[in-house]
């Protein structure tokens, strides 16, 4: 959409601007309608899936539409991969409809609005920051537009006022002399009047209908669609984290009055000041804690390589899930510290230090290195839990934020060796959690954690964890129910939901069987609706009863039997 103004009071200054008014195109005012109205019935009492998809593909196209062939977004790199993840995100609801590519598809689009406000933005971050500070300034702003315009509408002195009487006296003659030649010509022709009667019939059954389906939510809910359509399609500058982000560099600089980084609270009789240690000082205190925090991390490591890495197998004493969760995250605690303390260092004039710079940055270096064969180990350990217990939502969280970490700590070798600031860094770091994001958008995990809990080298099984999972995953759960005759643990969550029971294989059949006959009745077409599909429960539906999505009589493929 078309760029609006901030208008600024003459004489004052940037800081101090006056409500926004905002003076709408045709084109937007069209947009605005359609999606507030697209909204409404895409998303009113629906799942998400199709829906999601073409609201966005909706905010896409009105944007694009608006954009000038000149403007600056064209030519912005983050505009047109936030773009391409936008889409890509978006296909994922249409695909999977998984919690992951929901998250993304929301993100990824609110990110390129940001982008989409102030191009030249190159943290991921201040871009989400500023679509969400467009839509607070703007919604107000057009909303109070439309209650002013419907005040003035009623006041006689007004041209708004004058032009709606003129209107409705205009039409007012013409719908008199239609009312009347409907009469005669219903009187005189039998077949005439059948039809118009059965037309008003079907008139008078919409607008039941319609009056029916308004109430107070649905209002609200169509306010908030309404309010979704405008900050999404109506721009108004947003400089705020512009102007913020314009202060930062992607290198440090060195600074000539302010060497020190920390400081040691010295005593004085008049008042209590901070007297900062040298640089040499500073760069000695680095050293020594690089050499020591090195020398106990390769004992660390040396432990892990020798116990984790090779021939792991765990006693019987071992508790495998203390093993796993507290050891993982001190270590991912201890690995988060050490990056900070680099930052810490390596911040400002330390980066300039000549003498010892080399030495300092090599031991930086080991300690990265040492850091990353701790990420390792604690990727082994998710391992042997996940070989060991099976596969849940956490196990697959912390391999996606131990690949972030892998990154983070390359990005620290950028920094030590190549004096980055921590602005690139978080700008780098950004980019990475949204790649992240849009891979764990792209998997089918619930399905991955089905096939892989239920093999048959498990003795133990969380069913209640698989039951409550999508519905795209029951033909596997069904197709796989078999297995669960030769589980020795089957736990399931008591009636109260505070409670952990273990089940009998033919009673974990019996809820098996429930969960699927339940979801084939939820998902007959008179509950679900177009705007909720989603290709994996179509498939899903197709696979459990042998007939597309559109059939009525619900029957068990010959492929999976109960």
């Amino acid at each position: 959409m078309s760029t609006l103004a901030t208008p600024v009071l003459p004489g004052a200054s940037s800081a101090r601007v006056i409500p926004l008014r905002l003076p709408l195109t045709a084109l937007q005012k069209l947009l605005l309608s359609l999606g507030a109205i697209g909204f409404d019935v895409l998303f009113w009492n629906q799942n998400v899936g199709l829906n999601v998809a073409l609201y966005t593909l909706f905010v896409v196209v009105g944007t694009l539409v608006g954009l000038p062939a000149h403007a600056p977004q064209w030519r912005s790199t983050t505009f047109r991969a936030t773009l391409l993840g936008t889409l890509l995100s978006a296909g994922l609801v249409v695909w999977y409809a998984s919690g992951a590519a929901k998250l993304a598809c929301v993100a990824s689009l609110t990110i390129w609005l940001g982008y989409r406000n102030q191009p030249h933005l190159k943290l991921v971050a201040y871009a989400l920051l500023t679509a969400l500070g467009n839509l607070l300034r703007v919604v107000p702003a057009v909303l109070s537009g439309l209650l002013h315009i419907l005040h003035i509408s009623r006041t006689s002195s007004s041209p708004w006022g004058g032009r709606v009487r003129f209107y409705a006296r205009l039409l007012v003659l013409p719908l008199v002399v239609l009312f009347v030649f409907h009469i005669l010509f219903s009187m005189a022709n039998p077949v005439y009047s059948q039809l118009s009667s059965k037309v008003l019939a079907q008139l008078g059954d919409w607008l039941t209908w319609l009056l029916s389906g308004i109430s107070v939510p649905h209002l609200l809910f169509f306010l908030v669609g309404l309010s979704v359509t405008i900050g999404a399609l109506v721009v108004v500058p947003f400089h705020f984290f512009a102007d913020s982000e314009s202060r930062f560099g992607e290198f440090v600089r060195r600074q000539r009055n302010r060497v020190a980084s920390f400081g040691v609270r010295q005593p004085d009789f008049s008042r209590r000041t901070f007297r900062t240690l040298d640089l040499r000082k500073e760069y000695l205190a680095a050293l020594a804690v690089f050499g020591l925090v090195n020398l106990l991390l390769l004992a660390v490591n040396a432990i892990d390589i020798s116990w984790i890495w090779f021939g792991f197998t765990p006693g019987p004493s071992l508790d495998l899930t203390q093993f796993v969760h507290e050891g993982t995250y001190v270590l991912i605690l201890s690995i988060l510290v050490a990056m900070g303390i680099m930052l810490w260092f390596f911040r400002r004039n330390l980066n300039f230090y000549g003498r010892g710079l080399s030495a300092l940055r090599w031991g930086a270096t080991v300690w990265v290195v040492q850091n990353a064969v701790l990420v390792i180990s604690v990727g082994l350990r998710n391992y042997y839990y996940i070989l060991y217990s099976g596969l849940a939502y956490k196990r697959i969280g912390v391999y996606g934020f131990l690949l972030l970490t892998l990154f983070g700590l390359g990005t620290i070798l950028l920094k030590v060796w190549q004096r980055r600031s921590a602005y690139s860094l978080v700008r780098l770091n950004g980019w990475a959690s949204y790649v992240v994001l849009l891979l764990l958008a792209a998997g089918n995990w619930e399905v991955w954690m089905v096939r892989y809990n239920l093999q048959p080298r498990f003795r133990q099984v969380d069913l209640d964890f698989l039951l409550t999972m999508p519905p795209r995953v029951l033909p596997e759960l069904a197709a796989r129910q078999a297995i669960l005759d030769g589980m020795n643990s089957i736990a399931v969550t008591s009636p109260d939901g505070y409670h952990e029971n273990h089940v009998q294989p033919a009673e974990a059949r019996r809820l098996v069987q429930e969960r699927v006959a339940q979801w084939l009745v939820e998902y007959g077409p008179t509950h679900r609706q177009w705007q909720s599909w989603n290709w994996a429960e179509a498939s899903a539906y197709t696979q459990l009863t042998g007939q597309p999505t559109a059939a009525h009589s619900p029957r068990l493929s010959p492929r999976v039997r109960f």
